[in-house]
Formats: structure tokens, sequence, C-alpha cells
């Protein structure tokens, strides 16, 4: 399923690539979050064979997704942005994958960049990791630094959380833990949704034998203020859900300090914006906490460090002050 909203432009450009997918069992729907561009007439005319799913207005990528899976029968749900080219036979390796064993509930490509063909990309690059205070990272990007592919992360291993971009779930595990999380509207709302999969036993994999190619920042371009709002709130949020309270009580505080001092830097590097949106993104955060928009789960919450994907120390550390730039100078430190 493509979800859209007004990239009439990508489908045109890509849409193609993913019809010559050549999987047996492949059903192409693209559900439209009430866009104001043409993409609809353009897909009626061009593309009949490709099914519509008309959404009433624009609920974003988080309830977006959930509306428009909610009727749709399938073992599998295939979640692939509009700006994805994907490549010859990209599908059946993860198929293959989760077929293996149950417990496989979602995986993802190697995601490359598309107008840098040999870089990583940054939405999940080789499978999506976390430190111990939540900040994400992937196999091939540390914050913004985009490595090149080099065969370097070929392997398939469990990861700690799978790229919305492109990633395909077991429609069963994805009901179970109830999809995702309609607050977060977009950005980390995936990272949320591993989380709760993997406190309910599942496991998330990146499956390096899959290739695609993202272009990335489509609808929410870099530097844009709501996509920083969105981010550090959203990443506030995952960790009040699923942090054990032990680790909670002390790692949200520490948090909202580095997040204070990464917004006092862009203040005072002229980017007010980005001082406005960090200090919105904690309001928010209380107004989730007082609201208690949560997401109901019966799985246990377990300690971070359990969990496969974690970087047991802080990132922010590494990067900024020891200057490690890719993610085996970060995580061969310690792990």
């Amino acid at each position: 399923m493509i979800l859209n909203w007004n990239g009439k432009s990508y489908l045109e450009q890509f849409l193609p690539s993913v019809l010559a997918t050549g999987y047996p069992n492949l059903r192409v729907i693209v559900a439209d979050n009430a866009s104001t561009d043409d993409s609809i007439r353009f897909l009626k005319a061009q593309y009949p064979q490709v099914d519509i799913l008309e959404l009433d207005r624009n609920y974003g990528f988080a309830r977006g997704y959930n509306e428009a899976l909610k009727n749709l029968q399938s073992e599998y749900y295939l979640l692939l942005n509009s700006d994805v080219e994907v490549t010859p036979g990209w599908l059946q390796p993860m198929v293959d994958l989760l077929e293996q064993n149950t417990s496989f509930a979602a995986c993802q490509p190697r995601i490359l960049s598309y107008h840098h063909r040999e870089l990583f990309e940054y939405a999940g690059g080789a499978g999506g990791w976390i430190d111990s205070f939540g900040y994400p990272f992937a196999r091939g990007r540390v914050f913004d630094i985009c490595e090149t592919d080099k065969g370097q992360f070929n392997d398939t291993i469990p990861v700690f959380w799978a790229s919305g971009a492109a990633m395909l779930i077991r429609s069963g595990a994805y009901h179970q833990v109830g999809g995702f999380d309609d607050y977060f509207f977009a950005h980390q709302e995936e990272i949320d949704l591993c989380w709760r999969l993997q406190r309910c036993g599942k496991k998330v994999f990146c499956c390096p034998s899959s290739v695609v190619y993202h272009v990335g920042g489509g609808t929410l371009p870099k530097g844009n203020s709501r996509k920083t709002f969105l981010n550090f709130r959203n990443n506030q949020i995952l960790l009040a859900k699923n942090l054990p309270w032990y680790e909670m009580i002390w790692k949200i505080p520490f948090r909202i300090l580095l997040d204070q001092v990464s917004a006092l830097k862009g203040l005072f590097g002229g980017d007010v914006g980005y001082f406005i949106a960090i200090f919105k993104a904690h309001l928010g955060l209380l107004d989730w906490i007082l609201l208690q928009h949560k997401t109901r789960l019966c799985c246990p919450r377990k300690p971070l460090h359990s969990l496969p994907g974690v970087y047991h120390g802080n990132i922010v550390w590494q990067h900024f002050i020891k200057k490690k730039s890719t993610f085996r100078e970060v995580v061969t430190l310690k792990n």
C-alpha cells in the first residue's frame, strides 16, 4: 500500500517500478490522504489496475495507514512511500525472511539514496537502531551523516526498528499491537510500532538482499519547523509509552535537558523556528500526558538494553563530542 498526499509527480515517476515488482500475489493500493492535486485523476486515467482508497481528509502518515488498513484482508501489509524506487525482485526476499519464523513480524529492505545511489538513505539505512536515551540512528546513518554502501551491512540481522518508508509487516502483528499511534501524525511512528512489537515477543529485521532507493523529505523537507516539532515530540512520547518506569523517571528529564541544549544552540545560531519547535514539542509531551493519549498494550515493558538494536551508550556524546561519524565507530565502542 502506498499512502499518498499530493504526490502525483512521485506516483508518475515511481509507480511503474512497483508494478514491475514481479511478485505473484501483489495487490497495489494507493490510499489517498485527501490530496488537492490531481493524483486521483492521474491514477484512474493511467493505472486502472491500481486500487484507489480515497480518505476523507489528510490523516497524516500514522492514522492514514490505520484508516486504510482497517478492512484490508491480507497476510502481509507492504507499506511503501510514494517517493521510493524499488528494484526487480525486491519483495520476495523479505517475504521469504518473514516466512522463516512466526516471531519475525516486520522487516525493511536496504534503503539507499535515490539522488546519491552509493549512499545509504537517512530514513532507515540498513536497519534502525536506538541508543539508551532514545536517539534513533541506523546502520549506515548517524545523525545527518550517511555512509557509502560498501557491503558492510549485508548481514540479515534483527534491528530495533524498520523504516516506514518501506516496511513489510504481518497483518496480525500490526493489529495485535494497535497499528501506528494516531497521535504521532507523522515521524517516528514506525519506531514506536516496532518497539511495541518487541514488547510482545516479536522480532524486526533488515533484509539487505532487498534494495530500494528513497528520495526522502518529499512531504516535510529537512529544516521544516513542523518536522522538527513532530520529531522531538514523538520521540519523547515513544519513551513515555514504552520505557519501564524505573528508566523513564530519569531518562525523560535528561532527554528534555539535552533537547533544550539543542534548542539553545539553534537559537544562538539564528534558527528561531528550531528553538520554538522544540519548546512546542515539550508542551506536546505534556498535552499527551495530561490528556492520556495512550495506546493500550497488554505486553509488558522491557528494559531497553534487553532488546536488539540498542546501543548501550549516548550517541550524542559519541558523535558531537568524540566526533564518531559511522555506525561501526559508535557501536563497537561499547557493544
